[in-house]
């Protein structure tokens, strides 16, 4: 089925709303913003370890990454289903779940270790490397897309060779 568009509209608003939910709770106090260590820019601040930061910092670990790799892992899986049962593979389903873990993964175990020890004694260079890989997410989710998704590779050959990928002819028979 397609998907219309008020709901696609109505998804693009939750998921603005709800980030910037997230944004704004440590402006009105359940978190707290500092600057990263090496004054770049803001994250959050897990210096202090209190029962604020804990507690945000779980429920933000939940409903911004457990529940999404949760349902980028089932979805995935039946995407995969399907395309074991048709026999045409065009992407690994495994991916998009794999970088979200790769990428946010160690911004993620930093903050919860934040939650039961001082971080403090790992030098500041260290502690902005999870910051930074985090921040390449929309980067390396585009190349996924983009390399993933043969009609954007076929458009990317073609820029950069000026020769056209012929399609392989699909046998539509059925099984």
């Amino acid at each position: 089925s397609r998907l219309q568009w008020s709901t696609a509209v109505s998804m693009m608003v939750f998921a603005w709303l709800f980030a910037a939910f997230w944004s704004v709770m440590p402006l009105l106090g359940w978190g707290e913003y500092d600057y990263e260590p090496l004054r770049t820019c803001c994250t959050l601040d897990y210096s202090k370890g209190d029962r604020n930061y804990i507690t945000f910092l779980f429920a933000l670990s939940i409903f911004n990454f457990m529940i999404p790799g949760f349902i980028m892992l089932t979805a995935y899986q039946s995407i995969h289903q399907k395309f074991r049962k048709s026999g045409h593979y065009k992407f690994n389903t495994g991916l998009p779940l794999k970088t979200l873990v790769i990428c946010w993964g160690p911004y993620c175990l930093l903050c919860s270790y934040a939650a039961v020890e001082n971080v403090m004694f790992i030098p500041p260079k260290y502690r902005m490397i999870p910051a930074l890989i985090a921040k390449t997410v929309p980067t390396v989710d585009a190349f996924v897309y983009a390399l993933g998704n043969e009609n954007y590779r076929g458009g990317i050959w073609q820029f950069l060779t000026g020769q056209k990928i012929e399609k392989a002819e699909v046998d539509n028979k059925t099984k």
